[in-house]
């Protein structure tokens, strides 16, 4: 059985990345970060979810986004390859943060999360 928890340290790194790289339109009061343990996915460390619109609509509010990183996968990770996985997760919300997600190709890919990683470095 999956179990999920509100992780606090998670949800300041994801913010202070998302000031850092000037992700402005990222709303963290709509955003949370949450901890799953008892997956039994092998490859995947983290996953972005979405408020769909029709959810919205029907609760009168506005888009929001969940970042879980999966325990089991994540935890082992160094500190850079922990950055990456969350600037990866936050690269996937778009502008807009209407529910929708930005896609790997062509816009969350490796490459661009190097860049990224690299800007985020040069600010320290």
């Amino acid at each position: 059985m999956i179990s999920y928890e509100k992780d606090r340290d998670l949800q300041n790194a994801a913010e202070w990345i998302a000031r850092r790289l000037g992700f402005n339109w990222i709303d963290p009061a709509r955003i949370a970060c949450i901890r799953s343990r008892g997956s039994k996915s092998r490859r995947t460390l983290a996953r972005c979810h979405a408020l769909p619109k029709i959810m919205q609509e029907a609760l009168g509010i506005k888009g929001h986004y969940v970042i879980e990183v999966i325990s089991e996968n994540f935890d082992g990770l160094g500190r850079e390859d922990k950055t990456k996985t969350l600037i990866h997760e936050l690269m996937h919300i778009p502008s807009t943060m209407g529910g929708g997600f930005r896609h790997h190709r062509p816009y969350v890919n490796r490459k661009a999360v190097e860049r990224m990683y690299e800007r985020l470095l040069e600010g320290l």
